[in-house]
């Protein structure tokens, strides 16, 4: 008497077969093992210098680190524009770049602000930094999850790379001024987490999306243009640390004042 269980392998290729050929005709296709080479380029190189930031400040080269999470945010800029310009967006490519920023925007300035103002404090040192760390992680799991809702003038929120230039930027400019960062630990306990905060926080922040570059200004803004650049030339941990603290602060300037009306 014959075995229904036992079952012909024929049977079960050819089954298998008229599936896949039944998944081919109803549209469905197989995922796409490749990606785009450019964008994904500048996502590795915005990856590699934050991972550096963390390998430098393990060294005790607390200059270099801030300005390697600089250079994160100038390949962490450039990867979208290139991947728009050439049209070669992908879903592969925005979660790859979620997570270089995680550890660019995330890990390396907690890290960073740990090890080089934060350590003497003990647990409320690490604290501190995990709040920022993990309001990082928060902030960019909001952004994935309301593209195409947010408006476009605006983020809700800090943006990371905002808030990992505040971080790098004081490091960066209290270490050429030759400020130990242990006599910085008290603020920077308070200033860690208050920026972590503020990136899952509700204030709106201009995101300059809708600046027209093309357009013809006032031959005053060239002017401006120019002397910011001379400044930044001059005095790049200063300028910056101004010009991102003072972005910082701008969010929150605006609830004051719509609360003060």
């Amino acid at each position: 008497m014959p075995n229904d269980d036992i079952k012909d392998p024929e049977m079960d290729k050819s089954a298998i077969d008229s599936t896949d050929e039944a998944e081919i005709c109803d549209g469905k296709k197989p995922p796409r093992k490749e990606v785009y080479l450019l964008p994904n380029l500048f996502t590795t190189a915005a990856l590699f210098s934050g991972f550096y930031s963390i390998i430098a400040a393990m060294n005790g080269d607390y200059g270099h680190a801030a300005v390697a999470i600089f250079i994160s945010m100038v390949f962490d800029g450039l990867d979208g524009r290139v991947a728009r310009l050439t049209h070669t967006q992908s879903a592969f490519g925005a979660e790859y770049d979620s997570l270089a920023d995680m550890v660019s925007f995330g890990i390396a300035p907690a890290l960073v602000a740990f090890t080089w103002s934060l350590a003497p404090l003990g647990k409320v040192g690490w604290i501190a930094a995990f709040i920022y760390a993990v309001g990082a992680a928060l902030r960019l799991a909001r952004f994935n999850t309301m593209l195409g809702v947010e408006e476009k003038r605006y983020f809700t929120g800090l943006p990371s790379p905002a808030a990992a230039a505040i971080v790098a930027s004081v490091i960066w400019a209290s270490n050429e001024s030759g400020i130990a960062g242990e006599t910085l630990s008290t603020l920077m306990a308070l200033l860690v987490p208050v920026v972590g905060l503020l990136m899952v926080s509700n204030v709106k922040y201009r995101s300059f999306k809708d600046l027209n570059l093309k357009g013809r200004v006032p031959f005053v803004v060239l002017l401006m243009a120019v002397l910011v650049l001379v400044l930044v030339a001059l005095e790049p941990s200063l300028v910056l640390m101004a010009v991102f603290c003072l972005y910082g602060l701008w969010g929150i300037g605006g609830i004051i004042f719509k609360s003060l009306r």
